[in-house]
């Protein structure tokens, strides 16, 4: 099902061998793409397609280098836009979309097509389901099966890849996710934010300035206080190694050591780990690290006052105060996976 799918770029295990495909199997691959581009057929090949992501390795290169395929696919997409606001989105209708974008994500993650999916900005039709905010469970899908396909891009550990996702708005809107999503939305939506530091240009472009570690550490130190009580080791398990990163930037570092930034939580010992030796091991050193004393410098390259202390409450900044450039926002989205028959919440 989908959530064992975002668990596997969460957790990020090797992909497993898969079987040869068949001639007869290979020509039902090929009838199904070409149906993509029949819209009496395609809503059923849209569905039959995606169960076959994880076992046809091909099925990527074949979708991308098909005719009038991610035309197609994009149509699907485009369909949904007049949804979003006000929201009528349907289960039908987010699921049917999903379907389409488990196939994008299948693109996204191949090796032959992942940087031809970046060229043609196609992420950034992702953007306007990211950005909403109805809680009902076809919009969670559809959020939580946009955000598979970053996790699939950033799961591949491709410095283009980072270079492209900074010069959009990812990081606000991850942002505002993993403060009000759902517990596997909000896991997501983390383990982006932590493979962009994990990358020295993604960790530099965060603590750039004065606006832009503090929303990330205040949003942050938001999500370990929900924590305590309502608790979740996987979540936090990436909030934790996002801090470990941040600290890795001197600035950064002596800000979480000298600024109310750092959760006590994390401090008091709160958090029981015990089983959980992995994470326990992340938080310890991270409190060495901020125990020692090194000299820091401002976390802003324009302004004399550094990062400024902030409330336990979320920083409203404007999207375009953490990223480059906005991107057309108008018009945009994506999303993927069969989520019949799927739970959530």
């Amino acid at each position: 099902g989908y959530q064992r799918r975002v668990r596997g770029f969460v957790s990020m295990p090797q992909t497993p061998e898969t079987a040869p495909v068949s001639e007869a199997e290979k020509e039902k691959i090929y009838t199904l793409v070409f149906e993509l581009t029949n819209p009496d057929k395609r809503e059923s090949a849209l569905l039959e397609l995606s169960k076959k992501r994880e076992t046809v390795p091909e099925l990527a290169p074949i979708l991308w280098y098909s005719f009038g395929t991610v035309a197609a696919l994009l149509q699907e997409i485009v369909a949904i836009y007049p949804l979003l606001s006000p929201p009528k989105l349907k289960a039908h209708a987010s699921n049917r979309v999903c379907n389409a974008l488990a196939l994008l994500q299948c693109v996204a993650s191949h090796q032959e097509t992942r940087m031809q999916f970046l060229n043609a900005h196609i992420p950034l039709f992702l953007y306007p389901f990211l950005n909403t905010v109805s809680k009902t469970r076809p919009f969670e899908y559809l959020r939580l099966t946009s955000l598979g396909v970053i996790g699939a891009l950033v799961k591949m550990d491709d410095p283009e890849v980072i270079n492209f996702l900074l010069s959009t708005e990812i990081i606000p809107l991850c942002l505002r996710i993993m403060e009000s999503g759902s517990e596997l939305s909000k896991t997501v939506a983390t383990f982006i934010v932590q493979k962009i530091l994990l990358d020295d240009t993604g960790l530099n472009y965060i603590c750039a300035t004065s606006e832009r570690f503090p929303a990330v550490s205040t949003v942050l130190s938001n999500m370990v206080n929900v924590l305590v009580e309502q608790p979740s080791q996987r979540l936090l398990k990436h909030i934790i190694r996002c801090y470990l990163r941040l600290a890795d930037n001197h600035k950064a570092r002596e800000a979480l050591r000298t600024r109310p930034f750092l959760p006590e939580a994390f401090k008091n010992g709160t958090f029981d780990l015990k089983d959980d030796q992995p994470t326990k091991r992340w938080l310890n050193q991270l409190l060495m690290v901020l125990s020692e004393n090194s000299q820091g410098g401002s976390l802003s390259s324009s302004s004399s006052s550094g990062v400024n202390s902030s409330s336990s409450h979320s920083i409203p900044l404007p999207m375009s105060s953490l990223s480059g450039p906005s991107p057309p926002l108008s018009g945009l989205m994506g999303a993927p996976s069969h989520l019949a028959g799927s739970s959530t919440q």
